[in-house]
């Protein structure tokens, strides 16, 4: 299994550029499946679950194509509307191909997903929301059977903010017969663009980017082509990267807006933080202040961004009080944190980082999660001696070869195999 060390102590500079976003393209890459033909998608990046949804795209009968960012798919009719276990346990997202088989096709079985283990992550609000939406469902030996006639469109209240239930709604509800209201809808980048897509296949869709999503469904889509907006967690975790070696580093290819409230932390600590159109910029610091934090749903501080948020609270000035409010367990970086030297106090949802500035020395760390591993990596960035980040598999799943976009700033970084 592969490895990356890292040999802390350089300060990094330059200008980097953003991959296409992981979460975005996933729900999208889905999408596909609402109407058969070929489907075109730009600024696809590289990665292991970008892979994985390929492969079950192909078991449903669809081809892929790459051709550099580029990738096609072609999607006809399935053998059976069928996700199995053996692909669907590599990706907990896979579970958004429940709402275009079911609507499309009146039938899935979509078996219980897998991925990252920080929290339970129910797929109870993708279940109800097929159940509101008209569909019989059953849980049998591991799987989701959905069975529905035509889906009809339904006001749906989510009990909580929801990206995958938002995501799996829509593409439910763009085919069903009548309106559907999303009410409590999520608002992240990543559920827009996909609206975006739908609606370049012809979908009636209105309200995104808001609380309340309304569709109004339509008989048939049609395949078309779409670019995949830039990586906002990954731009975040390479401008966190510039700011806790002291560097000046420029992230391009980004959408500044969808970082806001990452940039207003950086601030807040005391980084000077210019913005481009389609550009960030985080300039060197002396010396930073710790700054408390709360994960919420967008457009709140990113869960997703909180562990590498973490890592630059490590080397700041003062106390800070990291406080996780999406996934009950996703603290599981602060032990390997700590084995590096980070003075880190965990308590339930709330982690205490007590921040020292040179104290982190290099050890043999492990990753146990995809934003975990790069929080290690950022933090070995700023230790004295050697880190070895293992289990980097996870690494793979949603950044596109970040060693060597650290390396190109300046970083001593390396991969090593197995």
């Amino acid at each position: 299994m592969d490895s990356i060390v890292v040999t802390g102590g350089r300060t990094l500079n330059g200008t980097v550029q953003v991959s296409g976003s992981k979460n975005a393209a996933l729900p999208v890459l889905f999408a596909s499946l609402l109407a058969d033909g070929e489907h075109r998608f730009d600024n696809v990046p590289r990665l292991r679950d970008i892979d994985s949804t390929e492969e079950l795209l192909r078991s449903l009968n669809c081809s892929t194509e790459r051709d550099g960012n580029t990738l096609t798919v072609g999607v006809r009719r399935p053998d059976a509307p069928v996700a199995p276990y053996d692909l669907v346990r590599k990706m907990r997202a896979s579970i958004l191909c429940l709402g275009p088989l079911l609507t499309r096709y009146g039938e899935a079985r979509v078996s219980l997903p897998g991925g990252c283990a920080i929290g339970t992550r129910p797929v109870d609000l993708h279940v109800e929301t097929m159940q509101r939406l008209g569909a019989d469902i059953d849980i049998e030996g591991g799987y989701v059977i959905a069975k529905a006639s035509r889906l009809v469109g339904e006001r749906i209240t989510f009990e909580k903010v929801t990206v995958g239930g938002t995501e799996n709604a829509l593409m439910a509800a763009v085919l069903a017969q009548g309106t559907t209201v999303l009410e409590n809808a999520a608002k992240e980048p990543e559920v827009v663009d996909l609206v975006h897509y739908l609606r370049a296949m012809g979908a009636s869709i209105d309200g995104e980017g808001t609380s309340v999503i309304t569709i109004d469904g339509v008989d048939e889509l049609r395949p078309n082509r779409h670019r995949i907006v830039p990586d906002r967690i990954e731009a975040g975790t390479l401008l966190i990267a510039g700011a806790i070696t002291g560097g000046n580093v420029t992230v391009e290819g980004c959408v500044p807006v969808h970082l806001q409230a990452l940039i207003d932390k950086l601030r807040e600590c005391g980084f000077s933080i210019r913005t481009g159109s389609e550009s960030l910029t985080v300039e060197a610091a002396a010396s930073w202040q710790g700054a408390d934090v709360t994960t919420a749903p967008y457009p709140a501080f990113p869960t997703d961004l909180q562990a590498q948020f973490m890592a630059l609270m490590t080397q700041a000035d003062g106390t800070s009080v990291i406080t996780e409010g999406i996934f009950e367990n996703r603290f599981m970086h602060v032990q390997e944190l700590v084995r590096l030297g980070a003075n880190i106090t965990p308590m339930a949802q709330v982690a205490v980082v007590r921040g020292n500035r040179g104290e982190l020395s290099g050890a043999a760390v492990m990753a146990t999660d995809l934003r975990a591993s790069a929080s290690l990596v950022l933090a070995g960035l700023a230790a004295e001696g050697e880190t070895q980040v293992n289990r980097i598999y996870h690494l793979d799943r949603g950044y596109e070869q970040l060693e060597r976009k650290l390396a190109g700033l300046g970083a001593k970084i390396r991969r090593v195999a197995a």
